[in-house]
């Protein structure tokens, strides 16, 4: 397995206006397309923005899996030759929305995953996800995709590292809060002991821009299987494009040394 070019676009989505979403992640796939990317991964909510008051404000801009937004990340993906992995804001029924990211391979398959682990106001607005975080076994590799706070359930990522996944996607909008000075936001920390006790490539992709009061992080970042930083990994709060080729059969190498191995070590019974 050769490596893959991976690219995380951080980009200031607007809030509940879809067509200048639309717009603004397209240019970043083409732009990555530019790079020789063959993933890249955009932030959570991209297509709509995140600081909704209700559910109702959030159903307006929401689109089902048919709509103009998956269309033309479709389109784009088949063109560029490229899988795309971004987050939006998807209508489940006439009442019901999630917060979810589409993982579109070039050939047209596409899969959703829906946020199983919603933090602070999303659980007044989304209905969360029922499923596991899917592992696609796609043209590059084993892909997974979650979404920002289920990252912070270490469970949740050691079910897509169990499933064997190589590369984790994760769209995520990281609001921004006081922490002690010199210290590196301790989301980008969790992203990094994450890779390493799974050996697994993780490609977490935030956005900027202030949203009605809210600052976010700008911690986009890209970790090898040990956990070290690729790409990114501090807080930049403006527009930036991380690039990293990862040569993922790191990942399925789960031996940290000649005795121990990652998973084979896990002894669940005493759990």
């Amino acid at each position: 397995m050769n490596s893959v070019r991976v690219v995380c676009h951080q980009l200031a989505p607007r809030i509940g206006d879809a067509e200048y979403n639309r717009t603004l992640s397209a240019e970043a796939i083409r732009s990555a397309a530019a790079l020789g990317a063959q993933v890249v991964v955009l932030p959570e909510l991209t297509q709509s923005g995140y600081v909704f008051t209700d559910t109702q404000e959030a159903l307006r801009v929401s689109e089902p899996l048919d709509g103009p937004t998956l269309t033309l990340w479709k389109t784009l993906a088949n063109s560029l030759n490229i899988i795309v992995v971004a987050g939006f804001c998807e209508r489940l029924t006439a009442t019901q929305v999630a917060n979810s990211a589409a993982l579109i391979e070039p050939h047209g398959r596409l899969t959703v995953y829906r946020k199983a682990h919603l933090w602070d106001r999303e659980t007044l607005i989304f209905t969360p996800g029922t499923e596991p975080p899917p592992v696609v076994d796609t043209a590059v590799g084993r892909i997974a995709v979650m979404i920002c706070y289920d990252l912070e359930l270490p469970e949740w990522v050691r079910l897509a590292a169990l499933a064997g996944a190589d590369l984790l996607c994760a769209p995520v909008n990281w609001p921004d809060g006081p922490r002690p000075a010199g210290e590196r936001p301790a989301e980008i920390v969790r992203v990094q002991a994450n890779a390493a006790v799974n050996r697994l490539f993780i490609a977490a992709c935030d956005r900027h821009g202030e949203e009605r009061g809210v600052n976010w992080v700008g911690g986009s970042v890209i970790v090898d299987a040990d956990g070290y930083p690729l790409a990114g990994a501090v807080s930049h709060q403006q527009e930036q494009r991380l690039v990293a080729d990862l040569p993922l059969a790191h990942a399925r190498d789960k031996f940290i040394s000649a005795h121990n191995h990652v998973h084979q070590d896990r002894r669940p019974q005493l759990y």
